[in-house]
């Protein structure tokens, strides 16, 4: 593929679409889950589905073609009382686990400035990112 074509994918395609995406996902999520701080919050979570509302959100941050169609993230996290230092644990996971795909450091922390953008929702704490 020459330079050009690949300047012209969007990380979500570079990083294999749909499937890399998955993958990626998978990936986190072990690392989340083996986290002892952060694996009480996903104790009893279907985690297959909340792996497919995942992937919509990375898919979406990394440019693909996809929408989210979960439900509003400030009311699938207002229950857990999520803290500011739980979403940067898990924002850490996220920035490793990214760096096992092809992307490049800007692209990696682009993703992670679009997820930070979360951070009030998930954490019910206005000024939180």
């Amino acid at each position: 593929m020459s330079r050009s074509a690949t300047a012209l994918e969007t990380p979500y395609e570079r990083i294999g679409a749909a499937p890399g995406v998955a993958r990626l996902v998978g990936v986190f999520y072990e690392q989340v889950l083996a986290d002892p701080e952060l694996a009480p919050f996903f104790r009893g979570v279907a985690m297959q589905k909340l792996q497919h509302m995942q992937a919509e959100l990375f898919a979406v941050a990394l440019g693909g073609p996809v929408s989210y169609m979960g439900r509003p993230i400030i009311h699938a996290h207002q229950p857990h009382r999520i803290t500011l230092p739980h979403f940067q644990r898990f924002v850490q996971h996220l920035f490793e686990v990214l760096r096992e795909f092809p992307l490049s450091e800007d692209e990696r922390t682009d993703l992670i400035a679009r997820i930070n953008l979360y951070a009030d929702e998930v954490t019910g704490q206005p000024g939180a990112a």
